[in-house]
């Protein structure tokens, strides 16, 4: 593997899954496998530096800030990183498809990859209605106001570096993902989706698993996406 490749994994109270995430990513793909510790309470530390991550410590909470924090570490690396992979702790996702979220980068010249949950196969109730119809919502709004077609706001994805600091990524909760896309079709960037198989997370989720949660979410996605209009 030529391409530097870092995987940023924000997680919170995740002590039973990120482990299980970080030892099912395929270790010859990366270079650097860094757990953002946000402000956890159990032993989500102990756990991802048991399989050989790299743990960073982000006290303040939120999706957004424990990004961020991963961001900053690359940044400082001596050595350039070409591309970069977020995905979430709870061992939703399967890490094992990392290599389908990164090819478009090295093969397509693509700038940023979706895994998208609504292409692929999803297990029973892996996603609430909330979730569902709240993806759905958000990316024909983006359609609608941006011109660019998503399916998913999935947490699973690769961006170049460099692209990435294009961005200048800002949220710090729950809008993450949709500024990323937001603002990669307002730079006209390369953007594509591939399809990942998604199942039921280990715990309870600390957003789609609250009514508080899910609205504050839903909030935020749809602020987000008038804020850069």
């Amino acid at each position: 593997m030529d391409s530097r490749i870092v995987v940023i994994i924000p997680a919170f109270n995740e002590e039973n899954a990120v482990g299980k995430v970080v030892k099912a990513i395929p270790k010859d793909w990366v270079e650097e496998i860094v757990v953002v510790n946000n402000n956890s309470t159990d032993r989500t530390r102990q756990a991802a530096e048991r399989e050989g991550a790299l743990v960073l410590d982000q006290p303040i909470k939120g999706y957004g800030n424990a990004c961020l924090k991963g961001i900053e570490f690359v940044k400082a690396k001596k050595e350039k990183v070409d591309i970069v992979v977020f995905l979430d702790a709870d061992y939703s996702d399967y890490p094992e498809q990392l290599p389908d979220v990164v090819n478009p980068i090295l093969d397509d010249g693509v700038d940023l990859v979706i895994g998208s949950r609504a292409l692929g196969q999803r297990e029973g109730g892996s996603m609430t209605f909330p979730q569902v119809f709240g993806n759905w919502l958000a990316t024909r709004l983006i359609k609608l106001f941006y011109g660019y077609k998503f399916t998913d706001l999935g947490p699973f994805r690769a961006i170049r570096w460099e692209r990435l600091m294009e961005l200048e990524m800002k949220d710090k909760t729950f809008g993450w993902t949709v500024e990323m896309q937001v603002k990669a079709a307002k730079l006209k960037m390369k953007c594509t989706e591939v399809p990942m198989a998604y199942r039921n997370r280990i715990g309870k989720s600390k957003v789609s698993g609250t009514v508080y949660g899910t609205i504050m979410a839903g909030y935020k996605i749809l602020y987000t996406i008038f804020k850069y209009l």
